[in-house]
């Protein structure tokens, strides 16, 4: 029975590459598919949260591959994952950016190159969530690119989706996006009707792993998107 991991490559039209977490440790999949690439240096990593099966094949990246920078938000719970990774870019002197949604010495955007940028919206250290912090306070990033957008949601899930919703309720077409990467793989945790006609996908990615002894994604978070007009 296979487990769950999300990791998402965006190589940009000027040859940037972002890799936005990294599934499992120890699986032998993350760095081989990169260097199979030819891909040795990663020009922005972002890590939504330090669970293991986002971060665990990051570690692995940041020891073998050249990082130029790591974008994570303000860590209010500490783990073991979150140790490991202080102590790597500690070593290799990796630069550390982090971002949040409503702190002013914190970056709320960054500009990867001409026309392609990441809107940092989530979390807000106001409405930070004791409730499954490291899932709850993932970082959820828009990825903008002249008019095509994909939203990233971490593990986010129901009680994080109506807080951001209120949030960004003077404003929520910030939310809208034309791929959304649907949170903590189509678990029946996330995914409420509200969040999902707020983001208005054309297209829903779900990150799973075969046959996985969570049974994700959940048969009715599926027919939440199947009933959207997508």
């Amino acid at each position: 029975m296979w487990g769950n991991g999300d990791s998402t490559l965006i190589i940009s039209p000027y040859g940037k590459k972002v890799l936005i977490d990294g599934g499992e440790p120890d699986q032998n999949i993350l760095i081989p598919y990169l260097l199979a690439r030819k891909i040795k240096t990663i020009d922005y990593l972002i890590i939504s949260h330090f669970d293991s099966d986002h971060v665990g094949g990051l570690l692995e990246v940041l020891k073998a591959l050249n990082v130029k920078n790591v974008i994570i938000s303000k860590q209010y719970e500490n783990s073991e994952n979150y140790q490991k990774f202080k102590q790597i870019v500690k070593v290799k002197k990796i630069k550390i950016i982090i971002v949040s949604a409503d702190e002013p010495d914190c970056p709320k955007k960054i500009q990867i190159e001409k026309n392609l940028n990441f809107e940092f919206l989530w979390p807000n250290s106001k409405d930070l969530i004791l409730e499954n912090p490291l899932n709850n306070n993932s970082i959820v990033c828009k990825l903008n690119y002249i008019n095509f957008s994909i939203l990233f949601t971490g593990d986010i899930e129901e009680i994080a989706e109506k807080q951001i919703l209120e949030y960004y309720k003077s404003n929520l077409k910030v939310l809208n996006s034309v791929i959304l990467k649907v949170s903590h793989h189509g678990s029946k945790t996330s995914s409420t009707k509200e969040f999902i006609n707020a983001v208005n996908p054309k297209i829903a990615l779900i990150g799973v792993g075969k046959n996985n002894k969570f049974g994700h994604p959940n048969n009715e978070v599926i027919e939440k998107f199947q009933n959207t007009r997508m």
